[in-house]
Parts: structure tokens; sequence; C-alpha cells
């Protein structure tokens, strides 16, 4: 069982947030109506996989200081890295082994929300 099974970061700029996300994992998210406002969807393993969207719902703001999530980065840590800072963010904590779990990196996204990356390899 995954201790997570879902996840939503809200944005402010839903579009910008969408481009950013995409041009740094290297996905293509799916756009739906959610609760109050639109949803783009990370892509998942849809039996046993975590997934999650970004959602631009009245009354949630981004900004650091809330939950911090990891998205899975496996085999594409230093690439998903390099992308940041084209697509509009930052890189807080540079690749560092957190043996014998993997790697781990922390990014700010374009909306300001801290967002770690993880992969074993």
């Amino acid at each position: 069982m995954n201790a997570i099974n879902w996840f939503e970061l809200f944005v402010s700029n839903f579009e910008r947030a969408r481009a950013f996300y995409e041009q740094v994992l290297d996905i293509k998210m799916d756009v739906m109506d959610g609760m109050g406002g639109p949803m783009a969807m990370f892509p998942c393993d849809q039996q046993d996989g975590v997934s999650g969207c970004l959602s631009a719902m009245p009354g949630h703001h981004p900004g650091v200081g809330g939950t911090r999530i990891y998205l899975n980065a496996e085999g594409q840590l230093d690439a998903m890295l390099d992308r940041v800072p084209a697509a509009g963010g930052q890189v807080v904590q540079p690749k560092v082994s957190i043996a014998p779990h993997g790697f781990i990196a922390v990014i700010k996204d374009c909306e300001g929300n801290d967002v770690g990356l993880h992969s074993m390899s």
C-alpha cells in the first residue's frame, strides 16, 4: 500500500504551472474541471499508482510552508533538475544521496511551491 494516494498542488496561474510541470517532468497533463476550478492531472499507473493534480481552486493558495510532496523522478532526476530554470523555477536543494533510499532534490516551482523529486537511481 502506498503512503500517499493523492495530492493537490494549489496554483494561482494555472496555465503557467501546467506548462512548468509538463516541461520539467517531460509529461503531458490532462486538464479537467475540478471542484471550483481547473485541474491538471499528473499521469499515473491506473491500477497501483499514486497521482495528483495541479488545482486552481478558489480559497487555496500556493506557497512555502505547507506540505512538501515528492514526485517520482526515477532515472531522470538530473535531467529534470536541468530543465527547472528554463521552465521558470529554481533548484533549492541539489541532488543529494539518502542512501539506501536513493536520491532527492528540492525545487521551487513557478508558483512558489517547494516540491521534492525522488529517484532510487
